[in-house]
């Protein structure tokens, strides 16, 4: 279909900037939000405090003022109650070209207060007879980037490109869904959806179409990953692990630490199930920080040991890796089992060493961090593969450690962020969850305040009183990418003076942009004891595990999200001392921050602070959705406002797939088709990835 006022300029921009490169792909980009565009105010109601408001007036007159980059258009208008300010940064060359003088102008736009007047910065402006050819009523607003607002791409032109595409569309849009399907849940129509979303003709009509819009995008969600599911059931099977000897038993009463809590008893009995089950085992294993997920990888390990099978157990980074080895070999001291490690820094001839005895299976556990995964180190009988923060991990790394075996192994993936229900059933809709939700005996919980970055001093004395009982502690800056030379500066700026506050202890500073053998051999020293203080960026958010630390204290804390607020506390309250979180900000803040902020002191509850993030922000800023395997990004569906439709729609997907596994009936061809549809930009070989 041709539309006018789209030539290959507009058409390469669209692609580039939002990902439409059809009419069907501009039918599918719906409106963020809606307004009523039917009331006109008057220039004397308005003022700084409302939300987008349409007015009838005149330009006066334009002018340019300010230099450099504060350089900006402004032109006065007027109606016949008053004068606002319009003001442009950019096109200040085609704007009075573009909107004459004592034109009449339907102005939309947002008003500000700036220097006690009233101004709209980049107003849309029509003629009457442009701005009634559309049906003014409720409108919906499009998102747009800089680059297509210098297009003239702007929300406006938007809405009248799909007028065109729909008023060109004289048949009904063909059915996406199964007529049993949109019966059972009382969905309108696909043409109805589509045909109100963009231009609702009631208020009634905008939340059919939105629901049936939102149902359709999650069930095609739930239907891709359930059947990938039963695929896997169905072809690969799974070794079985029938028997618990010596290996797990000797463990358990010789060894084991500390009596395993309720919840780990659980999650071990749900793992012992599930890998004698003849099926292969893809299990999600949630856990806040040092609720003891590395006892209970460690004792599904065992079980693997114990029916002739080895084990591999995969970290992020270098440091996680190690202490997971020294870990897992103290806590197996005095049992025969053979564990080695295996990382970038294992010297050529000790891992020339390695390698034969991985392929006999006389090394029975390996530690390690991607080194696993490279095609020379081949297993002899690979069982269970344990992923420790496996959002870490795309999903192309964790396929190769799968592959080990001619039969695949059984996945136990770790996670220490906690991940919302919804987010779970959609992320991680394929692997079944488990949840250790108890921290064990002896542990307290961290104390965390809010401080203002102000009354530092106060803190400084109450630290100072920490190291001299001997612990140690964290002090964390943030590095953004946008702000990165601003942030570095600001952590370096943190270390020097946190060197001059405390000359009496030892400073380590770690960085992401640091080499890895250097930012390796730093957080060695704090590990070690060898320095008091780490000053960071959220580097040590995931893994480094340092009992003696007591206190955490978060620089520019409103720049964090919760999860990473949460994730960073986490760093403490690792050993049996009371163990402290400061937040630090300035006292400006947003109502969302402070909401943060005052969740992150009110709970150390890992899921509700998780629930609360998902809220706040929205699940696409969420660790690890990006590299989670899902086939196709939401367009309208919100999984934090939408958990009701997750459930109707994966009830729905699950009870036909139960009909009809693998979409076979006439009336599933439907299904098969708009799989098809979704999926052409889905990784090859998605669905053999846990």
């Amino acid at each position: 279909m041709y539309l006018p006022g789209v030539g290959p300029k507009k058409a390469e921009i669209l692609g580039k900037e939002i990902e439409v490169f059809t009419w069907e792909d501009l039918l599918y980009y719906f409106p963020y939000k809606y307004i009523d565009r039917s009331k006109i105010f008057k220039i004397r109601e308005i003022d700084g405090n409302m939300p987008f408001i349409q007015l009838r007036g005149r330009i006066a007159g334009y002018a340019l003022q300010g230099e450099g980059s504060a350089r900006r258009l402004t032109a006065a208008f007027y109606d016949d109650t008053g004068t606002i300010e319009l003001v442009w940064f950019r096109m200040r060359r085609q704007i009075p070209e573009l909107y004459k003088q004592d034109t009449e102008y339907i102005l939309f736009g947002k008003p500000t207060v700036f220097g006690h007047r009233i101004s709209v910065a980049h107003p849309e402006l029509e003629t009457e007879s442009k701005f009634y050819d559309g049906e003014v009523g409720v409108q919906g607003q499009y998102n747009t980037t800089e680059k297509m607002k210098n297009a003239f791409l702007h929300s406006r032109a938007i809405q009248k490109i799909i007028t065109q595409i729909l008023g060109n569309i004289k048949r009904t849009l063909s059915e996406t869904l199964p007529d049993a399907v949109i019966q059972h849940n009382r969905l309108i129509s696909i043409d109805e959806a589509l045909r109100n979303i963009h231009f609702p003709k009631t208020p009634d009509l905008l939340r059919k179409s939105q629901f049936r819009l939102k149902f359709e995008e999650l069930f095609y969600l739930q239907l891709n990953i359930l059947q990938v599911t039963k695929y896997r059931e169905k072809r690969l099977g799974g070794l079985k692990f029938p028997r618990v000897g010596d290996y797990f038993n000797d463990f358990y009463h010789r060894n084991l630490p500390f009596e395993l809590t309720n919840a780990q008893k659980r999650v071990v009995k749900e793992i012992r199930r599930d890998t004698n089950s003849g099926k292969q085992m893809n299990r999600l294993l949630q856990g806040d920080v040092g609720s003891g997920k590395t006892l209970v990888a460690l004792l599904s390990v065992l079980l693997a040991l114990d029916n002739g099978f080895q084990g591999a157990i995969m970290a992020p980074t270098e440091i996680l890796a190690v202490q997971h080895y020294e870990t897992i070999s103290e806590l197996l001291s005095g049992l025969n089992v053979e564990v080695a490690l295996l990382t970038g820094s294992t010297p050529k001839s000790r891992r020339k060493g390695m390698l034969p005895r991985i392929k006999s299976g006389e090394i029975q556990l390996l530690i390690g961090t991607h080194a696993l995964i490279e095609d020379v180190v081949e297993f002899g009988n690979l069982g269970l593969v344990v992923v420790d923060e496996q959002h870490r991990f795309g999903v192309v790394q964790r396929a190769k450690l799968w592959k080990k075996n001619t039969i695949a192994p059984h996945v136990l993936v770790m996670t220490a962020t906690p991940i919302p229900r919804t987010l779970a059933m959609t992320v991680y809709g394929d692997l079944d969850v488990s949840v250790i939700d108890e921290l064990p005996p002896g542990r307290k919980p961290v104390k965390t305040l809010h401080r203002y970055i102000k009354k530092k001093e106060t803190l400084y004395h109450s630290v100072r009183k920490q190291l001299q009982e001997g612990r140690q502690v964290y002090i964390v800056y943030p590095l953004i990418e946008e702000s990165e030379k601003m942030d570095l500066q600001n952590l370096q700026e943190g270390f020097e003076t946190t060197r001059q506050i405390f000359p009496e202890y030892n400073v380590s500073m770690v960085h992401g942009k640091m080499k890895t053998a250097e930012k390796e051999a730093e957080m060695q020293k704090f590990v070690s004891g060898e320095t008091q203080i780490m000053v960071a960026t959220t580097v040590i958010e995931v893994g480094v595990n340092v009992p003696n630390a007591s206190v955490m204290i978060i620089e520019n804390a409103e720049r964090f999200g919760l999860s990473q607020l949460h994730q960073l506390r986490g760093r403490v309250g690792r050993g049996a001392d009371q163990s402290f979180c400061i937040l630090l900000t300035r006292y400006e803040l947003s109502e969302t921050t402070r909401r943060r902020l005052a969740i992150m002191t009110e709970t150390n509850d890992g899921f509700l602070i998780a629930e609360e993030d998902l809220k706040l922000r929205g699940p696409g800023d969420i660790d690890g959705i990006q590299q989670s395997g899902i086939a196709f990004h939401l367009k309208i569906a919100d999984l934090s406002r939408d958990g009701q439709i997750v459930t109707i729609a994966r009830d729905s997907a699950q009870e036909i797939l139960a009909d009809d596994p693998l979409l076979e009936k006439p009336q599933h061809q439907i299904l098969k088709q708009q799989l098809a549809k979704l999926n052409q930009r889905r990784q090859a070989g998605w669905f053999m990835i846990s």
